[in-house]
Parts: structure tokens; C-alpha cells; sequence
């Protein structure tokens, strides 16, 4: 399947340009465009939130992904490389008319996928990175991880429970038949008594 992607980022602007290229390259190529896909919206705006995402997901080995400039995949080099390496990985093969880029079987591309693959794993090591520093940063600063205590519906059924577990708990009923008529895993049930300071001990 050939797919043809056309972005632009506002109402104002028009598909014609984009595609008018497209076709002109596949008639010189003499090739033609099984699906159209085309999306109003930023090239910052993430992926998986993006017509593009999808259509990848959707896209199959040997399928060609044609577009008029790889900047029409993203706004930035982190985010375009991320792209063709979800393509590399799929074995999509990618055509940019005006970049002259192409990412197919070539050993070319195979050395450029590769770099795609080591800046995609750069970057996920980075955001890991960033991400465990700001959640140290909100513990040193006593700020509370998590979900707040007290906010779901489950807890307020453990609440309406909580007369009638402590009862089976006296009665020497085992926690994991507790945590059955309850219906809840039984660490969710303990951690849940141990929250609310109950939890007695035989």
C-alpha cells in the first residue's frame, strides 16, 4: 500500500500544494496513492494524538509513506527521527520529495536507521532521566506521590465495608477470603486497611 501524508499546521493553509507535488512525483515515478491522509495541526503535537500515529499503526512491512518534506512528519529532529524509526522498525519505506529522502532496504538507510534508533533511545533514556529527577525533587520538597487517599469510588465501597471486614477479621476469616467478598485483590485490601490504620494484628 502507498500512503501519501499531507500536514499543515492551520485552517488558513490548503492541502492543494502539498498534493499537487505528490502527484506530480508519482506520475514521474509512475506510481499511484492508495490512501490519502491529511490532518490540520501542529507538527509539536504528539504523535499518538496525531492522524500520522494512527495511520502507522494501521501501516504494514513494505508499505511507502510519501511526503513533500520530512518537516511535514514533525517540527523538530527528535521528533522526525522518533517517526522513521517507528518506520525503519516496521520496515515502512519512506519517501521525501523535496528532502530527495529515501529510507527503504538500502545499506544507506540502514546505516541512517540505525542512528534513528540510537537518537530514539538517547531520548527515551533522557525523559526516564528527567522524569525520576522531578519525583525526587517533589519528595525532597514533601510533596505527596501518588493518588491522594481517599478520592476513588473503590474506597468508598472499602468505607460502606470496613464494619463488616474488621468483623471477619476477629472472626478469624482469612484475609484472602476477606479480600474475595470485598473484590478487591488482597494487596489492595491491605494496603487499603494499612492506610486507614486498621489493620489489626492477630
Amino acid at each position: 500500500m502507498i500512503y501519501a501524508y499531507i500536514r499543515v499546521s492551520t485552517e488558513l493553509q490548503s492541502y492543494e500544494g502539498q498534493r499537487f507535488e505528490v502527484e506530480k512525483w508519482c506520475e514521474r515515478n509512475q506510481l499511484s496513492i492508495d490512501i490519502w491522509v491529511l490532518e490540520k495541526v501542529s507538527g509539536t503535537i504528539d504523535l499518538e494524538k496525531r492522524t500520522l500515529g494512527k495511520t502507522l499503526k494501521k501501516m504494514r512491512k513494505g508499505d511507502f509513506l510519501i511526503c513533500t518534506e520530512l518537516s511535514r512528519l514533525g517540527r523538530n529532529m527528535m521528533m522526525v527521527m522518533s517517526i522513521l524509526n517507528i518506520c525503519s522498525e516496521k520496515g515502512i519505506q519512506v519517501r521525501s520529495i523535496k528532502d530527495g529522502f529515501e529510507l527503504s532496504d538500502s545499506i544507506q538507510s540502514k546505516i541512517l536507521a540505525f542512528a534513528f534508533s540510537l537518537a530514539a533511545e538517547i531520548e527515551r533514556t533522557l525523559i526516564s532521566q528527567r522524569t525520576r529527577e522531578a519525583l525526587a525533587a517533589k519528595k525532597a520538597a514533601g510533596i505527596q506521590l501518588g493518588r491522594p487517599v481517599g478520592t476513588s469510588d473503590k474506597r468508598k465501597r472499602f468505607d460502606a465495608l470496613l464494619p463488616k471486614v474488621n468483623k471477619m477479621r476477629e472472626e478469624g476469616v482469612s484475609f484472602k477470603l476477606i479480600a474475595k467478598f470485598v473484590g478487591v485483590h488482597e494487596n489492595t485490601l491491605y494496603r487499603y486497611l494499612r492506610g486507614e490504620s486498621c489493620l489489626k494484628k492477630k
